[in-house]
C-alpha cells in the first residue's frame, strides 16, 4: 500500500508506517495505547474513527488466535496496518481462569468491577500464597496483504484480597506486584 515505506538502513531494509490503527473500541485501551505509542511519529488511529468497521468476535481458545483474527479482519476493513492485543488472566488457584474470558468473566455486558468482584469472591478462602496470577498479552501486527507478526509479554503477581488504586483500569485494582509493594491501578 501506498502508506507503507521502505527506507534502507544500514542493517537493512525497514518498514515504516505513517498510520496505525489500533483495534480497539475500549477507549481506556486507545488511551493507553496511543500514549504508549506517541513517540513513534506515526498518526494512531483507534476504531472509533471508523464505525462501519466488523466486531471482531474473540472466540479463539488462546489469547493470540484472538489478537490475530482481530489484525487481520480490521486491516483487510481498513486497508491500513492494524495493531490488536488480546489478554488474559490467568490465576493459578483457578487452573488459569479467568483466562482468555477475563474482560467477560462476569458475563456478557459485566463491568470491570463486576469482574473483579468476582474474582475475589471466588479467591475468598485461598491463602495469599496461593493467588499467584499472570496477565498474558499478544499483540498482533497485521497488513492489509495478510502478513501477521505476532508478540507476547507476560506480568506476573498477586490477585489482592481487596481493591486498592484508583487508576488504571479491568483488573488493575486487584492485581498486586509484590516487588512493587502496590496494584497496578496504585502504579
Amino acid at each position: 500500500p501506498s502508506r507503507l515505506l521502505v527506507r534502507e538502513k544500514s542493517e537493512g531494509a525497514r518498514l515504516l508506517i505513517k498510520e496505525l490503527v489500533l483495534a480497539t473500541r475500549n477507549p481506556h485501551k486507545g488511551v493507553e495505547l496511543s500514549a504508549l505509542l506517541s513517540d513513534l511519529g506515526i498518526t494512531i488511529r483507534t476504531l472509533a474513527e471508523f464505525p462501519g468497521a466488523p466486531d471482531v468476535v474473540e472466540d479463539g481458545e488462546t489469547c493470540q488466535a484472538n489478537a490475530i483474527k482481530k489484525a487481520t479482519a480490521i486491516a483487510r476493513h481498513t486497508g491500513l496496518p492494524v495493531v490488536a492485543d488480546d489478554t488474559g488472566l490467568m490465576v493459578d488457584a483457578l487452573n488459569g481462569r479467568p483466562g482468555v474470558y477475563a474482560a467477560r468473566y462476569a458475563g456478557e455486558g459485566a463491568t470491570y468491577e463486576d469482574n473483579w468482584r468476582k474474582l475475589l469472591r471466588e479467591l475468598d478462602e485461598v491463602s495469599w500464597e496461593k493467588r499467584r496470577a499472570c496477565f498474558v498479552t499478544v499483540a498482533a501486527i497485521a497488513i492489509p496483504t495478510g502478513k501477521v507478526e505476532v508478540a507476547e509479554g507476560v506480568l506476573e503477581g498477586i490477585i489482592a484480597s481487596a481493591p486498592a488504586g484508583s487508576g488504571g483500569f479491568g483488573y488493575d485494582p486487584v492485581f498486586f506486584i509484590p516487588e512493587l509493594g502496590k496494584t497496578l491501578a496504585q502504579l
